[in-house]
This record gives structure tokens, sequence and C-alpha cells, in this order.
């Protein structure tokens, strides 16, 4: 049997040493397409974890934490997840590079968070990423750091979904290729030694978070929360709404936090996985790391962390729904809870979570309805807020960024009296317009409509 695997692994192995991939990745890469041969996909039913009912809040953290965390500044890393394209918008280059504020872009306004703390900035940037961020961050001439800005995210192969050999596709070879998921955090900060850097230089803490999400700052509170309490990982979660029940959520599990990702429900679960009353909190993925603690744990599991597998079936083209099918094997960096063994949880508010994964959010977080600090923080205008806006744009007309710039050619609407909008059809957007309260815009002809600069928009608006 184990003569079989590996002759079934070894044009993966092949391939992968052609890459000039080490052997640490090409061991986990096995690890986890053996765990696919044996049809472990990584679901965790209902019947194996318990809901968490309860966690400690930001809000009630203590100026303690305070004064704690601000003796313990000088200790931290920051460390953006840099690898997407947005390839869902119809983007090709770092989606961090795509203009956010005005004129400035995701990467613009995480550099200026970080260098208002004056901590060392690092990037988890992937092979698609790497070049395009090395050369919009040459601007920066006050990122003078002993640490690189960036360290590169691990590729593997993809997989023919209907064999399990590694998929071919000769009309786009890089195609063949994927991340791991950003649960190769961990194993890619060890393997290009930018772990040892750390430590060496006396950095004994990293914060983590997506660059999509520029509500993720340094908060000394949840730093001296962390030291406090001895943590080696802490988790910031918030309170799940309706749009986040296909998000990962926090559970219980023989005793310690586990994370499950919607990939890693059973289908005759899916109620459960989606009952945000059942299952509290939802990932940020804003992560705090003891770099010590984690450097031990991965001398103590030979350098292989067991996070659970989660298995995505797509298309080995993503907007070509022809094209054949394939998997990709990954991980979730925040899984990870459940291997640490000081590991616990932060309840924070939603300010702490403006994540952009579609135009919808785009327009959202482009709005009025957030506005940057002279921090360079990210909050809403109007704290008393009590939930986000709704937005729902008609896919077929503002999905991909082209599309979306061309209907908002003078910036986007006010949002910041606006509880929910709604866009049916084909309309563009003059200047100045403000949306209040429930806002429903329907176009049903087959013409483009423009709604008029200067204007006013509640209730419903139709053609």
């Amino acid at each position: 049997m184990l003569m079989n695997i590996d002759e079934k692994f070894l044009p993966f192995e092949q391939r992968l040493r052609e890459a000039g991939l080490n052997e640490l990745l090409i061991d986990n890469f096995k690890y986890n397409y053996i765990r696919l041969l044996n049809n472990d996909l990584g679901f965790l039913p209902e019947k194996d974890i318990t809901p968490v009912t309860s966690l400690p809040s930001l809000v009630d953290l203590t100026n303690e934490d305070q004064k704690i965390g601000d003796e313990h500044l000088n200790q931290v890393v920051v460390i953006k997840l840099n690898g997407g394209l947005g390839t869902n918008m119809g983007l090709e280059r770092a989606k961090s590079l795509l203009p956010v504020k005005g004129n400035l872009s995701f990467l613009n306004i995480i550099t200026e968070q970080v260098l208002h703390h004056h901590l060392p900035l690092l990037f988890m940037n992937s092979f698609n990423t790497h070049d395009d961020t090395q050369k919009s961050l040459k601007e920066y001439k006050k990122l003078n750091q002993s640490l690189p800005i960036d360290f590169i995210q691990h590729k593997v192969l993809k997989i023919n979904a209907k064999d399990l050999s590694p998929a071919i596709y000769p009309k786009q070879r890089e195609l063949e290729w994927c991340p791991p998921g950003h649960g190769d955090l961990y194993i890619a900060a060890h393997a290009c030694g930018i772990l040892d850097m750390m430590l060496d230089q006396k950095y004994t803490f990293a914060f983590v978070s997506n660059a999509d999400n520029l509500g993720a700052v340094i908060d000394g509170r949840i730093l001296g929360y962390m030291v406090r309490n001895h943590l080696d990982f802490l988790m910031e979660v918030v309170d799940r709404t309706a749009r986040d029940r296909k998000g990962g959520h926090l559970a219980m599990q023989d005793g310690r936090f586990t994370l499950r990702e919607i990939a890693q429900c059973p289908e005759t679960d899916k109620q459960f996985f989606e009952d945000i009353k059942r299952h509290r909190y939802f990932n940020t993925n804003n992560l705090w790391l003891n770099l010590k603690s984690l450097k031990r744990l991965l001398h103590k599991v030979d350098y292989s962390l067991p996070l659970p597998l989660i298995v995505n079936r797509k298309h080995i083209d993503p907007v070509d729904h022809e094209s054949p099918e394939i998997y990709q094997l990954e991980t979730a960096m925040g899984a990870a809870i459940a291997v640490f063994d000081n590991a616990s949880a932060l309840n924070v508010p939603r300010s702490r979570f403006a994540p952009v994964k579609n135009t919808n959010e785009l327009l959202l977080v482009s709005s009025d309805y957030y506005e940057l600090l002279d921090t360079y923080q990210l909050v809403p205008a109007n704290p008393a807020a009590d939930s986000f806006v709704t937005i729902e744009l008609d896919h077929h007309y503002y999905k991909f960024i082209k599309d979306f710039n061309e209907r908002f050619p003078f910036g986007v609407p006010s949002l910041k009296d606006c509880r929910r909008l709604v866009v049916q059809g084909n309309v563009y957007w003059g200047k100045n317009i403000r949306c209040e309260g429930d806002v429903v815009i329907s176009n049903s002809t087959d013409i483009p409509q423009i709604i008029p600069s200067d204007t006013t928009i509640s209730g419903k608006l139709s053609w």
C-alpha cells in the first residue's frame, strides 16, 4: 500500500522538485495528498463539536491591559497576508494595490498604519503578488527595517479531480499551481528563515491579518491581555450575523477551541453550521501569535502542523467553467487554535473587521460610511451605528472592477445614513449622490439609466 502511495505521489514530487520547492513543503503536501487518497476530507460533523457560548470581550479589557501592551509593543511584528489577486473581481494584480480611499490603496493605508506605531511590517506574498508588492513599496523610504519586507507563501500543484493525478492545463501552465491556503504561514515562515530572524532580533509576538481588512490595527489592550494570560495564540472573533452564516465559526472539540470552515461541514449538518444563534462567533482572521511558542510547537511536531485539511473542488481556470475540475488542498491559518496548548479567543467589535472580498464590500469601505483617522485607522463615521450597511449590487453589471468603476465615474455615493442598498439592472451614478435609509434601485429596461448628480435617494427608484 505504501509503495502504491509513493508511486502515485511520484509525479507530484518530481514537479515540485523541478520548481525548486523545499523538502518541508513536499513532505507536508504529501501528507495532505495521502489524506485525500484515504478520503480524509477534513469533515468536522456537528456531533463532534459543541458551540462556544461565551467569550471575554475587548470592551471589558482594562487600563492595566493597555499598560502591559504598551510595555511589550516593541516586541511585535505586523504580518499581512497579501497573496490574493482578487480574481473574483476581475483583477490580475495584487488586490492590495486597488485604490480604496480616494487614491490610497490597501497597501498605502496598511503601511501608514504600521509606521504610526514604528513597528516592522512583513507581507506574506504569493508567487503572484511578490513583484507588484515590492515595486509599490519602493516609495516608502520610511520602511527602514532590519527584517525583509516580505516572504513568499509556498505553491503546490492542483489535483485532477478524475484520477487524482497532477492537473495539466497546456493553455495556461501557471494555472496548474495554487497556494496551499494561509495555513501555510507557519511552515513558510520557518522554511525561509524569517521566523528565526524575528526571534534573533528579539521579536516575541506577531499580529497577523488579511491585507484587505483595514480594520485590523494594533491594539495595545489585546497584546496586554495576551501577555497577562500567557497565551500562545489568540484569535479575534466577532458576533456572527446573517451575512456571516457561511463563514468559519469557532467551536469546542475535546476540550479545545477549533475552527470549522464551511468546506469542513458535511452537507447534512449545513443547517447547524448556518445557525448564527447556535454558533455565535465568526473568525476575523486577526490572530496574535507568540513566536517562541510557535518555534517550540513546530519543533515538537517535526515541522508538520496537523491542521485540518480543506479540500476545495474548483475549475482549473476559475473564470472558465468548461475547464477541467480539480482539487486544491488547503489549510486555514486560524485552525492552529486547536494545536497550541494555551490558545484562546477574544470577542471584538465589528470595527476591527472590514474585509473586501467583492465589490459590494469595496463600495462600503470606499464610501463615507468609513473614515480614515490621522493614524490611518479605518473606523465607522458614525460609531453609534449598530450594524453595517447591507449592499447588494447586481453582479451582472458591478461584479468586476472595470464595470464597477465605469458606473461610478464621479466616485461612490454617500452611505453614512444608509441601512440597505440594492441595485438591480444597469445603473450609472452621477456626482454627489446620497443614499438614506433603505434604498432599492431597479432598472428593468434594456437601456442603461443614469442617476442625476446631486440626488438624494430614499426608498425605491425604478425605471
